[in-house]
């Protein structure tokens, strides 16, 4: 906790207010306890404080249920990361505090349930915060809920402890208890009065935020990254989808289920992944742009006929949020495995464009360029997302939407005599007819998985296959002249350089922020652009001594990830080496640094 005093362990009374910078909240409960509401609360409370926040929780993969935890990080400035420690840690259980007081930094304030929790009071690193949170709830709801209120509670004690906003949140609890029983939002919000009302008597002081460095005047919204890709597929004017339910996909699609439909559109819950692929196939056939979804297991469903995709050169996006694999694997913690699948997962030569969004803010923005390019371009587009980065939240700038949104309509302008969809042109891009499009000469193209000459008509002639092939290939190869050098975070040159792609962003910049303050030469590159890679990073590359490649997959056999593989086969440099974890959780920042240190003193093998 940044804060100008901080607690002081032990037992106390309390004595005033602390100004803080920045405040790491993780509640641990079970999946039942609602932690996840007031979480998600607190975050969306911040991002309409103009603060910054970044959320990460975990949920079990079973249908019964488990402990659970959601963590909050609430800063003036700009936060990277949501903490490598709490600084308060929520304990409703004795399994919540055993399994989760060594994420507790020392001097933090460990505020427990007094009827569920015996902490050991001899660890003197922290202050202990008994509270009889169900015995509480139970006396504020009249019994009738027994202690599932406790959340409301626990909302109310927080919002006392930080100085909250009680008139934002006593808004949100009512939008959030809408579509609910009236007597059950009342209860919620008397019960949130009461955790409000309760006197914290061992705290040495209670907390305030400093006032936020964001300009007054702009605008935030908070989402978690699977809301910002569906509302960036919406703004890109797609009005179909297609996908089955899986985790961590199926915000994506049941937000899209609800909102198509307002815009004329629909979506359809087939009846396996198969059979999604190509409907969204279909309707971009019919001169639209289709999107489907998926995690892991979906995407190895949907390759036959993304194949099929690339060979007709019929314009596709495919989500793919990321989850532990392979088979069903860990189907609700983080893991970026499905590179390799992605960029190559097909038979035959299948080039398709991949893009990974590195925080909740870019996600709805490379919806929105994925659906662009997969136009441009007529190929399918793989946007690569994550379970941290589907199901945390951030608040971001409000988009300018008028600039932003578009509406896709088929192209059905006459074609002249010898109209070519396959016509083998300099950059390899053409676009079909979509069906009902006047075709002069009557020579109406055909549209198949099968090779085909520049017509479309199904052929063997070797150079057929020959001409096709270069022209799929040469597509990505002219999208990759214009994609933008990534941006260096930190010098240009020097010791060590991070290397990065989706949700690894903001803990690789944490790492360089916090190694540079301790006097060490670090610095950090994003790679957005999977498949076709940006130029330049060659160059990048040549600046510096160490380039360490973060990422959530394993080191596979020759001691470095997937995308450091790809690296690899592209630069042939042998400087390029992995820093890879597979536990199912994000990187935090000291993984990172000590991970680099260790590797740094390791000498090159340059076989």
């Amino acid at each position: 906790m940044s804060a100008t005093s901080a607690p002081p362990a032990g037992d106390c009374a309390t004595t005033g207010v602390a100004t803080i910078k920045d405040a790491v909240i993780r509640i641990a409960g079970n999946s039942q306890d609602g932690i996840q509401t007031v979480g998600e609360m607190l975050a969306r409370l911040s991002g309409r404080s103009a603060q910054e926040v970044m959320t990460h929780m975990t949920i079990p993969a079973t249908i019964s249920g488990g402990p659970s935890i959601y963590q909050v990080r609430i800063g003036a400035e700009q936060v990277l990361s949501a903490g490598d420690e709490a600084d308060v840690l929520v304990a409703f259980y004795q399994h919540s505090y055993e399994e989760h007081k060594v994420s507790l930094r020392s001097g933090g304030i460990l505020l427990y349930d007094t009827e569920h929790v015996k902490p050991n009071l001899a660890d003197k690193r922290f202050t202990y915060v008994g509270v009889p949170m169900t015995a509480l709830t139970i006396e504020a709801i009249g019994g009738k809920g027994r202690d599932k209120g406790k959340n409301m509670f626990l909302l109310g004690l927080i919002a006392r402890m930080f100085d909250l906003d009680v008139a934002k949140l006593e808004a949100m609890l009512k939008d959030w208890g809408a579509r609910r029983d009236p007597t059950l939002l009342q209860a919620a919000i008397n019960t949130f009065h009461v955790g409000y009302g309760y006197e914290i008597g061992r705290l040495s002081q209670t907390f305030k935020f400093v006032t936020s460095s964001h300009k007054e005047g702009r605008a935030q919204v908070v989402t978690n990254g699977n809301q910002a890709i569906a509302y960036g597929l919406l703004a890109a004017g797609v009005r179909f989808g297609a996908a089955y339910p899986i985790t961590p996909w199926s915000l994506i699609m049941e937000l899209l289920r609800a909102e198509l439909p307002k815009y004329g559109g629909i979506f359809v819950q087939a009846e396996d992944e198969l059979a999604a692929v190509c409907m969204a196939i279909g309707a971009s056939y019919g001169g639209t742009v289709g999107v489907t979804g998926s995690s892991g297991p979906g995407l190895s469903l949907k390759s036959e006929a993304l194949g099929w995709a690339v060979m007709a050169e019929i314009p596709l996006v495919i989500v793919d949020v990321q989850r532990g694999g392979p088979s069903t694997g860990l189907a609700t913690k983080v893991e970026q495995s499905d590179l390799n699948h992605a960029v190559y997962g097909s038979h035959g030569d299948a080039p398709r464009i991949v893009i990974a969004p590195s925080s909740v803010e870019d996600a709805f923005y490379a919806a929105v360029e994925s659906v662009n390019l997969a136009r441009e371009y007529s190929c399918p587009v793989i946007l690569m997302s994550d379970q941290a980065i589907g199901t945390r939240v951030e608040a971001w700038d409000e988009p300018d939407l008028d600039r932003i949104v578009q509406e896709i309509k088929p192209d059905l302008t006459p074609r002249g005599p010898d109209f070519k969809p396959y016509d083998d042109t300099p950059t390899g891009i053409t676009h079909h007819a979509p069906p009902g499009t006047w075709i002069s000469d009557n020579s109406y193209p055909v549209v198949t998985g099968l090779e085909h000459d520049e017509h479309g008509h199904p052929g063997e002639e070797p150079r057929f296959h020959m001409t096709m092939t270069a022209k799929r290939r040469r597509k990505l190869q002219t999208l990759a002249a214009k994609l933008p050098v990534p941006e260096v975070y930190g010098p240009g040159e020097g010791n060590t350089l991070l290397v990065g792609w989706g949700s690894t962003q903001g803990p690789i910049r944490e790492a360089v922020d916090k190694a540079r303050a301790e006097g060490e030469s670090f610095s950090a590159v994003n790679i957005r652009y999977i498949h076709p890679l940006p130029p330049g990073l060659d160059k990048i590359f040549d600046g510096f001594n160490n380039i360490f490649v973060v990422e959530l997959n394993d080191s596979g056999l020759y001691g470095y990830g997937q995308l450091a593989g790809v690296l690899r086969a592209r630069y042939c440099n042998p400087r390029i080496r992995g820093i890879n974890k597979t536990d199912g959780l994000s990187f935090k920042v000291r993984e990172i640094l000590d991970a680099a240190r260790a590797l740094a003193k390791e000498k090159v093998n340059l076989d």
